[in-house]
């Protein structure tokens, strides 16, 4: 069981940057996708972005493409999720996710079929002026 910890979220103006960790012990994760979900109060825990196990390949949900980035280092076991010009629609605990299984199909996250093997805790992400 891989054992996941968030790092790195608290208040932001908007137009701001945030830069989240998740560091992972217990098991690498080099063998694994890895990703990261947020749920807002109130909605359900949505997919944010995820990247394949040597970082060759990421993918995002359209409300976060082109301002956050995702990456990983596997000798630190560690994942990151770079978020810039940050709205406050971006307020939401972001959680750390090892994926079992992973599928993003026609632009899409396939929650259907895609499985998370371990969560984190969680991290607060508050966008506000």
């Amino acid at each position: 069981q891989v054992q996941l910890v968030e790092s790195g979220g608290g208040l932001v103006q908007p137009g701001g940057s945030l830069r989240l960790s998740c560091a992972a012990s217990g098991r690498t994760i080099n063998n694994y996708v890895m990703g990261w979900f947020r749920q807002a109060p109130g909605k359900e825990r949505e997919f944010v972005a995820a990247i394949s196990s040597r970082g060759f390949s990421t993918y995002y949900a359209d409300s976060v493409k082109g301002r956050f980035t995702i990456s990983r280092d596997n000798v630190k076991n560690t994942v990151y999720l770079q978020m810039n010009s940050l709205k406050p629609e971006d307020t939401a605990v972001y959680y750390c996710a090892q994926f079992s299984q992973f599928f993003f199909t026609t632009g899409d996250y396939d929650v259907r079929n895609s499985r998370v093997g371990s969560w984190g805790q969680g991290t607060q992400v508050t966008v506000s002026s």
